[in-house]
């Protein structure tokens, strides 16, 4: 049996604008509170279309939440791809999510926002848990590489720092909030090392 190496199909452009609109609306106005015929109409697309790419409006809720948690991947990505070495991994995850406080989560963290309006136990809770679970591990991968004492701990202060930053980022102004991240992030990775 031969596997096949054809790269995966491309999102259907009618898709993507569901997405792209659906991100930005979710995002800056809530998820609640923006309606499926809304979303259609700014994408530009037939309600048949969205049913028939989505599965409903939960269906792009979980689209927009992937996007969003591939979008945090991508930055560990690109640290990875700038060194190996896990320390200075560490100082690249914690300007770009500086950056990322700064120039592009300026109303809050999506996934908090999220979880606000799904309280209740679901697929969307699901997703929002996996997400944090995987950065959480990931970073504390990455301090037990770097050789800091007590890697649980620094990954549990960097996502406690990364939530208040997004959310006082929106709060008090993201050119205030993004240094203080990173300045405070560091001193949490500085007390940890042996």
């Amino acid at each position: 049996m031969r596997t096949s190496d054809a790269s995966p199909a491309r999102p259907s452009p009618a898709r993507q604008r569901l997405l792209q609109a659906a991100t930005e609306l979710f995002y800056n106005e809530g998820i609640h509170s923006v309606g499926v015929d809304r979303i259609i109409e700014t994408a530009g697309v037939t309600r048949a279309t969205m049913y028939k790419q989505f599965d409903g409006k939960e269906g792009l809720v979980l689209a927009y939440l992937q996007g969003e948690d591939q979008g945090l991947r991508g930055l560990f990505a690109q640290a990875a791809e700038a060194s190996d070495d896990p320390a200075v991994l560490l100082d690249l995850v914690v300007t770009g999510i500086s950056d990322d406080i700064r120039d592009r989560h300026t109303r809050g963290c999506p996934f908090i926002n999220a979880a606000a309006e799904y309280p209740a136990e679901g697929p969307v809770r699901d997703l929002i848990a996996d997400h944090r679970e995987w950065f959480r591990r990931t970073l504390e991968q990455l301090a037990a590489g770097a050789g800091l004492s007590a890697p649980g701990e620094v990954a549990a202060s960097l996502v406690l720092l990364r939530d208040a930053a997004l959310v006082g980022g929106y709060l008090d102004g993201q050119d205030r909030v993004a240094p203080a991240f990173a300045r405070t992030a560091r001193d949490v990775i500085a007390a940890h090392r042996g």
